[in-house]
């Protein structure tokens, strides 16, 4: 099974669900840099459960602890392992799918790959899984910062609910001020109604996550296959949920003119060219433009939900299955620590490449 990615900076994540632990090796951090878990923890407390009403209420406090590669707070350049410990599983709500398939998810599929599957809590096709990404993407938060790249989610779509939000101005106080997410706070205060209604009626909602990265330079990613916006999507669908991702205007481009949808050049007061628009998102030809970096991300309604559903059993004979356990009726708000990390690995491990490329 392949639990890694990235060139320079690499992450292998491990652990399961319901397992005693789960977390990440970060390989390609450079020395030298400041590094403990009080540098980790924040990214990892936004995605925990168990945080508001509006999520899944399995208790866990996502507890950090830097188990190599660091050392008297410096890192040392090796390989850094993190683990955080799995607390309050509640396996036995799982009993009654060991034989059946839940509908949308991947019990079906991960046991007709691997001929089994670890029942309790999805295992490694959890969201719990991105414990290691967002920790990884903390470090690589960091190193980022310090040159000048910063990158900021938020829920901007649940069902029909539509934010109205600046991506040039909206802040991470802005985005944090509401349990949903959604720093538009007419619309969140429509989405909890929303996100509420679905839980008590044994259902579940998706929406988008829209992301942005501010300071990257122009220059990085490659051309053809490891194009920026390739590696960006390839991070964002391999979150558990994801069916949509855009960069800039996405899908629509389609309704526009090439003269309405190019980026015009002018004169930057930095020495470099910029653009008076953005729907490119700030890539060009697979390489960033030093504009800003737009990305939308579509999640799926949560697979796992209360209401009564048909399926089959592994003898293959119908059945009906209504779920136990606890799962979010929706899962854009925890969802947005998860796409700033596909984004905060990504961009680092180009950094990286980029910065060794002029070396």
């Amino acid at each position: 099974m392949s639990s890694n990615a990235g060139t320079l900076f690499r992450i292998t994540t491990f652990g399961e669900s319901h397992g005693g632990a789960v977390g990440v090796v970060v390989d390609g951090v450079l020395p030298g840099m400041e590094l403990s878990e009080a540098d980790i923890q924040p990214d990892l407390d936004r995605r925990r459960p168990g945080q508001s009403r509006l999520v899944t209420q399995r208790k866990e406090t996502d507890t950090v602890e830097i188990l190599s590669g660091v050392y008297n707070g410096l890192t040392l350049g090796t390989p850094i392992a993190m683990m955080v410990p799995n607390l309050d599983q509640q396996s036995g709500a799982y009993d009654d799918m060991a034989d059946t398939y839940r509908p949308s998810h991947a019990d079906y599929t991960t046991e007709a790959k691997y001929g089994l599957r670890a029942v309790a809590g999805g295992g490694r096709a959890s969201a719990r899984e991105t414990i290691g990404r967002v920790a990884a993407a903390a470090i690589a938060r960091k190193m980022l910062a310090q040159h000048g790249i910063k990158v900021l989610g938020w829920v901007s779509q649940v069902h029909e609910t539509v934010a109205k939000v600046d991506a040039d101005t909206v802040t991470l106080r802005q985005v944090e001020a509401d349990p949903t997410r959604c720093p538009d706070p007419d619309a969140a205060a429509r989405m909890t109604v929303a996100i509420e209604g679905a839980r008590s009626d044994g259902d579940s909602l998706g929406g988008t996550v829209t992301c942005v990265a501010r300071g990257v330079p122009a220059g990085l990613g490659e051309p053809v296959f490891d194009k920026l916006e390739a590696d960006l999507a390839k991070a964002v669908m391999s979150l558990p949920a994801t069916k949509g991702f855009e960069v800039g205007s996405g899908f629509s481009a389609i309704t526009m003119t090439g003269r309405e949808h190019n980026d015009q050049f002018v004169p930057g007061p930095d020495g470099h060219p910029h653009t008076v628009t953005n729907y490119s998102g700030g890539i060009q030809g697979g390489i960033s433009n030093g504009e800003t970096i737009v990305m939308r991300a579509a999640f799926k309604p949560t697979a796992t939900i209360a209401s009564e559903q048909q399926t089959v059993t592994r003898d293959n004979a119908p059945t009906t299955l209504s779920a136990k356990g606890r799962h979010d009726p929706c899962v854009l708000p925890r969802a947005v620590p998860m796409v700033e990390a596909a984004a905060l690995l990504v961009l680092a491990d180009h950094w990286l490449r980029q910065r060794a490329l002029n070396q």
